[in-house]
């Protein structure tokens, strides 16, 4: 017997049923496994959903990541289960591509996040629901027999279930929508030291941070202004020379993680007097993280940074000379309009301290040498290193890179839709497709290149609201 016995009971759930089953029978066996077949099932019930709802509607790639990212499944889910179904994708990430251990703690979790998000699914389309509770005792049953044919279910082939399941769409629809206003949230909470060992440090190892080496837990930190004068900062991070490069305020997962903002504050003042240096702040549940470093105000970020985001960040800081005057090369940009569009772009960069700019421009303006040239003067000044063009089509992508040779010949550059293992680049051409593909997969020595922190310089070529809609979940990491 499983938790997930259940679901055999309808076979509308069929898709699925079998490998959320085999998720629990071998987490004694192998934990990396079941975690995998857990990150598995909760892919082919998030594809069964989009064959059967028609208010979910196909993103631009059917892969998880995006598919997830929708908001018309985020909406669906709620943020409660939403966040289950990430740590249990994150998780997957990390027993397929980092080679790290699994504990068994992180595995039990894996098994009863999904067990909520599938009987959302049961909830909202099961023709005859049944309320239940996971039963966690059910999982120390090690007499459990694990099918042969377990590990060879196969891949769910996305159109063809959406075909399969047409007849079913309008009906399943309008029950998920009738069913969904009584549904009562399971919220999540964990202690604080539970969010600490199960998300934040699963958080930490998709970085690439190795505990007990560049990661320590605990902190001792003399001279808070407390009564025993002692402070213990959650968690810091160094650099090679075991320098802080952060420090990390944790919160249980049902609180605000602003909570920990003025603690987190005061031990970046002591590490900086230590040192020389202010740390970069992370505040986080384990779901939200928000970033404090020093240069721009407080802001969500999608993951804790990885050793080399920090280590270039810091590097970047120190090269770092002003933009209040700038020389636009003539040769690259020497139209009065392409001028004043990069000096009013460093102004608000500069000054203004701002993140971001919309340089709209009429075709034939010459947006690209604009931006070339914004990228120069960026790179001459230190405020950039790698740069990530984007567009949603090969031929943009192509003409682009094109032209960054030609103008800026020095700079290395690639081509990810044609060079399938030049990664290292420091100014990367890619179309939002290539791009999502990318980030989850390519991975060096130190693990995932493409980090959330990896580029300093986002350039998206026709950023109009249709394709910043359509690609939203890249902004988003």
């Amino acid at each position: 017997m499983t938790n997930f016995d259940f679901l055999k009971q309808d076979s509308k759930f069929d898709a699925f049923a079998d490998v959320a089953i085999s998720a629990e029978r071998i987490l004694n066996i192998d934990i990396e496994a079941s975690v995998l077949n857990c990150r598995r099932a909760m892919e082919f019930a998030v594809k069964w959903m989009y064959s059967v709802d028609s208010s979910l509607v196909m993103p631009y790639q059917d892969k998880l990541v995006s598919l997830m990212n929708a908001d018309e499944f985020r909406d669906i889910v709620g943020p409660d289960i939403w966040k289950r179904m990430d740590f249990i994708r994150r998780l997957g990430n990390n027993a397929a591509h980092n080679g790290r251990k699994i504990t068994m703690d992180k595995a039990r979790l894996c098994l009863e996040d999904l067990y909520i998000f599938l009987d959302f699914i049961a909830y909202c389309y099961g023709d005859e629901y049944t309320e239940g509770q996971f039963d966690p005792s059910l999982l120390d049953d090690t007499t459990k027999e694990v099918k042969a044919d377990m590990a060879h279910i196969s891949e769910i082939d996305l159109k063809a279930l959406i075909e399969e399941n047409r007849s079913l769409k309008e009906q399943l629809t309008a029950r998920r929508e009738e069913q969904q206003q009584t549904y009562v949230p399971k919220p999540l909470d964990l202690s604080e030291y539970e969010t600490r060992k199960i998300y934040i440090d699963t958080m930490l190892m998709d970085a690439g941070w190795t505990e007990g080496k560049d990661w320590l837990n605990e902190v001792e930190l003399p001279g808070m202004p407390n009564k025993s004068e002692v402070g213990r900062a959650d968690y810091v991070l160094y650099d090679d020379a075991q320098r802080p490069l952060a420090v990390i305020e944790a919160k249980r997962t049902c609180a605000d993680v602003v909570k920990g903002r003025q603690q987190a504050k005061l031990y970046a003042d002591i590490l900086e007097k230590q040192y020389g240096r202010r740390p970069v702040i992370f505040l986080t549940n384990g779901f939200e993280t928000r970033i404090i470093d020093g240069q721009y105000p407080e802001r969500k970020v999608s993951v804790i940074y990885s050793k080399r985001d920090l280590e270039k960040w810091f590097n970047l800081l120190s090269m770092r000379t002003s933009l209040d005057h700038i020389s636009v090369k003539k040769d690259i940009a020497g139209r009065y309009y392409q001028e004043a569009a990069i000096k009013a772009v460093c102004d608000s960069f500069g000054k203004k301290n701002r993140r971001k700019a919309l340089l709209v421009m009429a075709t034939g303006s010459g947006k690209t040498r604009t931006v070339i040239a914004l990228c120069d003067v960026f790179l001459q000044h230190g405020w950039v290193k790698d740069i990530l063009f984007l567009a949603d089509r090969n031929s943009l992508v192509t003409q682009a890179k094109r032209n960054f040779v030609n103008l800026l010949p020095d700079l290395s550059v690639t081509n990810l839709c044609e060079e399938k293992d030049n990664f290292t680049a420091h100014c990367v051409f890619s179309t939002y497709q290539t791009m999502m593909n990318c980030i989850d997969s390519v991975r060096d020595e130190e693990g995932k290149l493409f980090t959330c922190g990896h580029f300093d310089l986002v350039i998206c070529d026709e950023a109009h609201r249709s394709i910043y809609n359509k690609y939203k979940d890249i902004f988003n990491y």
